[in-house]
């Protein structure tokens, strides 16, 4: 999947803002979204957020996760366990990239947060592609992996083509193994059948 994309479905998340201005209701294909009062939060789609604090007719407040406690925490869990956590929103990498490279200053310590946020996509980074690699070496067929982003999985997308060939060859490998097996096998009960298959024991 393109990452303008993953970046377009990331936008659709729903986050707060305190608008400056006074107006009704937005209705948008998928919904409705407002009204809009002055000085009083609202939840918007995340596009509508950056573009509206672009023109600076609301501030931005940042989703309740995006907290130095809370993320650290998430680090070292991530960091401690050989799966992967769940992330407190499906596209993390995609909402914070954007709120704070928007909006910094409505971001209270902005630039720590951006640095634990790219720390724990690092971790979770690495232990896919350690996983990836365990899977290959160990001649897997299948391989379930729980709570992966989608920029995540794109992340590795280069060497997965090498790693389904892996798979596809040892499974072409295997077939052909258990048919010649077979065959052998087929070959072999109807040689001991056959006729004068047990003359060496006669009379």
């Amino acid at each position: 999947m393109d990452p303008a994309i993953i970046e377009f479905i990331g936008e659709k998340c729903m986050i707060s803002i305190i608008p400056n201005f006074s107006n009704e209701p937005l209705h948008l294909i998928y919904g409705s979204v407002g009204p809009f009062r002055a000085g009083f939060p609202v939840f918007v789609p995340l596009w509508m957020a950056t573009h509206l604090r672009k023109q600076q007719k609301c501030r931005i407040v940042p989703p309740e996760w995006m907290d130095m406690d809370i993320l650290e925490e998430i680090k070292e869990e991530e960091k401690r366990s050989k799966f992967f956590t769940k992330m407190p929103s499906e596209h993390y990498m995609v909402v914070a990239q954007l709120v704070m490279s928007t909006a910094p200053d409505d971001v209270p310590r902005c630039e720590e947060l951006r640095t634990v946020i790219k720390d724990i996509f690092d971790i979770r980074e690495s232990k896919l592609r350690t996983s990836i690699d365990a899977f290959i070496k160990g001649e897997g067929t299948y391989a379930k992996l729980d709570n992966l982003t989608l920029l995540e999985i794109h992340s590795v997308r280069p060497i997965l083509p090498y790693s389904l060939d892996h798979i596809a060859r040892y499974q072409r490998t295997a077939t052909a193994s258990q048919r010649d097996t077979s065959m052998l096998s087929a070959s072999m009960a109807g040689s001991s059948t056959g006729p004068g298959s047990n003359s060496l024991f006669s009379q």
